[in-house]
């Protein structure tokens, strides 16, 4: 009897599986529920969606455009923020650089150009010196730059970026996470819709991002 029941439940998972896709995502297929949901961002109905990334991934780069316009088109439906994985570790420059400007209120306004300066201009951005020369260059005042940079906060934060990202269990970039509790990315889609064309990628995981929303919203009642 009791293998009778695993077969049902094992036919059941397929079942399910075989009936995801990126407008209607099955949980352990397009997306997975994190086992212990993380304080969200979210203002009155909107829904928080956090990007995890790094600027040398090429994947996030990709990503960019189509997100960026999905967000625009979300309006006041998410608050959206990103967040850098610490690749090289807990001084890791390039989530320090990212810290930093968002610290002085410019990661919006500059984050297409990082992501041009390592993916169009092929030039990266690997200690702290490289980081100052692409901010004076950038405009950005050097004083200024350095005060932040090397300011408490963000190094108390820069050392806090690891841990952060192992609550969310992320371990790689792109990856959105929904609410505190939903987690989705290319990977997870591509290999759930093996048929969707790779250029399409991105859109499809959009699609999951947003059903995830409308699932978060239900489960606050709106």
């Amino acid at each position: 009897m009791r293998y009778f029941s695993l077969a049902i439940a094992a036919a059941g998972l397929l079942a399910n599986l075989a009936f995801a896709t990126p407008a209607s995502p099955q949980n352990g297929a397009e997306y997975s529920t994190l086992p212990n949901s993380q304080p969200a961002q979210s203002v009155g109905k909107k829904i928080e969606v956090i990007e995890f990334f790094m600027y040398h991934c090429p994947a996030c780069n990709m990503l960019e455009p189509e997100l960026l316009d999905w967000v625009k088109k979300q309006g006041d439906n998410i608050v959206f923020r990103r967040m850098h994985i610490p690749h090289t570790g807990p001084n890791d420059p390039e989530a320090h650089l990212f810290l930093t400007l968002e610290a002085m209120k410019n990661e919006d306004a500059l984050h297409g150009k990082v992501l041009a300066t390592w993916h169009v201009e092929h030039r990266r951005l690997m200690n702290d010196a490289d980081n100052l020369d692409w901010a004076v260059k950038n405009g950005i005042d050097k004083a200024k730059f350095l005060e932040y940079y090397n300011s408490f906060s963000v190094k108390t934060r820069l050392q806090n970026l690891s841990r952060i990202a192992a609550s969310y269990q992320v371990d790689s970039t792109p990856t959105l996470v929904v609410d505190g509790r939903f987690l989705t990315n290319p990977a997870m889609v591509d290999a759930s819709n093996q048929g969707i064309p790779h250029p399409a990628l991105n859109k499809a995981t959009l699609q999951v991002v947003e059903a995830l929303v409308v699932k978060a919203r239900a489960g606050k009642g709106g």
